[in-house]
């Protein structure tokens, strides 16, 4: 079949890698794509959230089945969109996808269905006041401060005194957060180490398509400001077999019971955002998609057929074959430009990749590059993801920090402790 897949970023660019793979794939398209998709299929100019350029392209090329990698287009509703032109699409409908697009919609919905998260309360207009009083009432720090709408990974503070959470809330409601903070999420501050699991949902069922635990923060020891995520490794050591079972039990089926029943099916993946606590395990977040950069150690452990599992999806049809992973590690670093998550420059040269490229032991997902005169330069914050192979957690770390030794541009900057918590789990 021709599939169109849709983003630009280091998931995207491994979703393309595995899918260009599929015996079933006659044609990959990737809308817009990046320098690294290219060598994966074919790169489309398009604009993804110009629907109607979307399906125009759809039908001149005779595509199957798309694929929509980023969170933005499935809550502009493309899903919805293309589906009521006839078209099979891969990703959760445009209420369903509230789950990401709406903090106060996933807590509320949490609640209703009682899933595990944190105490939360919900303010919107002109807060500032009253989310102090609240706060001050309280008298408990630190406090989790969120921004309702989608704020590219950005829009999570953690402020721990009182001068914290006026600045923070100061910086949620001006600049480019502004839109996404016209409602904010206080929540209570939730002790334990987070982690990550991934479903593949058909609107009943699900199967587990991996775990991960990200590194949010952007320097060593977790410190600094959120970002999109610094780095990653798969699979998480804090989910084994029977606290997968609890989370199975008691979030995800819930979760996929609780949608089918209020009417929005939930399609597509499901990013499950874990603390887990002293009580077990709670719901940070949910994300509509797959995580960036989770995706990138998950999707190289694959063994079976992403894109059979993708239409079994939209076919409900997900128990017809079983999810395979190897028994390898992953882990990725992401190289970013200086300054990212807040002020950065871009358009540098970027020197030593292919070096990388011939060696088995490493594999690179561009994130935001691009091709300029001939040389490939960087255009956004989170820049490269440099993945390490290894038998254990240890070694693939070792080979994504030795897989980034050749590689340069100005002012690049990654964390130097990806992976390490993880080792306090593993013998």
């Amino acid at each position: 079949m021709k599939v169109l897949l849709i983003g630009s970023g280091g998931r995207e660019h491994a979703m393309a890698w595995v899918l260009s793979q599929s015996p079933h794939c006659d044609t990959l398209y990737i809308a817009p794509g990046n320098p690294g998709t290219q060598a994966c299929g074919v790169n489309v100019a398009l604009n993804v959230l110009d629907f109607e350029k979307v399906l125009e392209f759809i039908e001149k090329k005779g595509i199957r089945l798309t694929v929509v990698g980023p969170e933005q287009p499935l809550v502009a509703g493309i899903s919805d969109f293309l589906q009521e032109k006839g078209h099979s699409v891969f990703g959760p409908s445009t209420i369903a996808a509230q789950l990401e697009g709406s903090k106060q919609f996933a807590k509320d919905f949490m609640e209703r269905h009682n899933i595990p998260t944190a105490a939360y309360k919900v303010f919107s207009g002109d807060y500032f006041t009253e989310a102090l009083e609240y706060v001050d009432a309280r008298n408990e720090y630190p406090v989790v401060l969120k921004a309702d709408g989608l704020a590219g990974g950005k829009g999570v503070l953690i402020p721990e005194n009182r001068e914290e959470l006026l600045a923070g809330m100061e910086q949620l409601c001006k600049g480019t957060l502004q839109a996404a903070a016209q409602t904010m999420i206080l929540e209570e501050f939730m002790p334990g180490e987070e982690a990550s699991v991934f479903a593949l949902c058909d609107g009943e069922h699900f199967e587990i398509i991996g775990t991960a635990q990200d590194h949010k923060r952007q320097l060593d020891g977790d410190q600094g400001p959120n970002t999109g995520g610094m780095g990653a490794y798969s699979p998480s050591p804090l989910l084994q077999k029977d606290m997968l079972q609890m989370v199975s039990e008691q979030i995800i089926a819930p979760t996929v019971e609780g949608m089918a029943a209020e009417g929005n099916p939930y399609k597509g993946f499901l990013y499950v955002g874990l603390m887990i606590t002293p009580e077990g395990p709670k719901v940070v977040e949910f994300n509509c998609r797959f995580g960036d950069p989770e995706c990138q150690v998950i999707i190289p452990r694959l063994r079976s057929d992403l894109l059979t599992h993708l239409v079994q999806s939209t076919k409900g049809a997900l128990q017809n074959e079983a999810i395979l992973f190897d028994d390898q590690y992953r882990t990725t670093v992401v190289l970013v430009s200086g300054g990212y998550p807040l002020s950065y420059q871009t358009g540098f040269p970027i020197f030593g990749i292919e070096k990388i490229q011939q060696t088995d032991a490493f594999q690179i997902f561009h994130a935001g590059t691009k091709q300029y005169q001939g040389q490939l330069c960087t255009s956004g914050g989170r820049v490269l993801n440099v993945v390490g192979t290894g038998k254990t957690l240890y070694e693939s770390i070792s080979m994504a920090y030795k897989g980034l030794e050749s590689i340069s541009f100005e002012n690049m900057f990654y964390r130097k402790d990806i992976g390490a918590k993880g080792l306090n789990h593993v013998s």
